[in-house]
This record gives C-alpha cells, structure tokens and sequence, in this order.
C-alpha cells in the first residue's frame, strides 16, 4: 500500500528524480520521459472515461490500472536485479498484453472493414479515443527510443503498441460501430 503524508520532497528542486531502485537521474533523462508520457496517456484515459459507460468504461478503468504499472515498470531499470530486490518489482505481463488482444479482436468483428483512413471525431468518446491513441503511440516512440539503449521490458514495449490499436478500434465502435466515423477525403481541399 502506498501511503502519501507528504506530497512535495525538495529533493527534484535541483532538477534530478528517484528511480524505483533508488538511483537519481536527469528529470529530462529517456526513462523519464518514457515513463511520464505513460502517466500522460493515463490523463487522456481519464478525459475519455468522462464519455464513456458500460463496458467501455470497465475496460478503460483496466487500462487505467495498466498504465500504473507500466509505469511502475519503466521507473524500475535493471531487470537482472529483481530477485535482489527488497520486493518484487511489478512487470507488465503477456497476460495484459493478451487481453487487450482479445478485446481488439472482438472489437475489430462489430466493425465494418476500413475503405478510407479516419479522422478523429465524430462522437465526444471517439474523439477523446484518438487523443489517447496518439499519446500511447508517443509513450511506445519513447519507450522504443529507450530501449535502443538501456533494458525495456519486452512485454511493456508489447503493451504499448497493442494499446494504441485498442483505442483505435475503440474510437470506431464509440462511432456507431464505425458508421458516424469521419472519414478522410484525399485532397477535398485542393
């Protein structure tokens, strides 16, 4: 359990933050980044949430929660040292990743196949849906940009790029099933 007597330490003041395990780093560093734009994505699931209901929600409410722990995930580096740990180091899972799977899945079957790219609208929801689609897809850039140098969870890395399809597919059944998407006209303008 977490527990918060204190919400500002002093100890950033300078400019650095606490990893996970301790260790203080640049509060510009990758991992920073990667992880707050995590935090970010979980920002624009609660803005969606504020438009959803039923079972939409229940299932934005579990992303939520996974974003938590992915987050928890990237601030902890070093993954051969989590047996030495005072306690284990929560890790994103295949297990989440499958979920969001399935539910893409079943989500890609109430909707018509694509015969144009989408643009985001229509509904509140599906709107919102898009915003949480191209921030997940800047926390995966980030998270990917990390990696190529310092150890990344694979299964986060998965998570992540399932994550922006799953908003994707749920933009378009908060459009009526894809019937009120918008969709994009080539050159409409010109």
């Amino acid at each position: 359990m977490v527990v918060l007597n204190k919400i500002y330490t002093r100890t950033g003041d300078a400019g650095d933050t606490a990893l996970g395990n301790g260790s203080r780093v640049a509060k510009y560093d990758d991992r920073v980044n990667a992880y707050g734009t995590v935090d970010e994505t979980n920002a624009t699931v609660g803005l969606a949430r504020l438009h959803a209901g039923g079972e939409v929600d229940a299932q934005l409410a579990m992303i939520q929660n996974d974003l938590f722990d992915l987050g928890a995930d990237l601030c902890r580096p070093d993954m051969a040292s989590d047996a030495a740990a005072e306690y284990t180091p929560l890790r994103m899972t295949d297990a989440q990743v499958d979920r969001l799977e399935r539910e893409i899945d079943a989500m890609t079957q109430a909707v018509e196949p694509l015969r144009s790219f989408v643009l985001p609208g229509g509904s509140a929801l599906s709107a919102h849906l898009h915003l949480c689609r191209t921030v997940s897809r800047r926390a995966e850039r980030l998270c990917v940009a990390l990696a190529a140098h310092d150890e990344v969870n694979p299964a986060a890395l998965k998570y992540l790029n399932r994550l922006s399809d799953w908003f994707f597919q749920a933009s378009r059944i908060a459009n009526d099933d894809g019937r009120a998407d918008v969709l994009w006209i080539p050159g409409a303008n010109r």
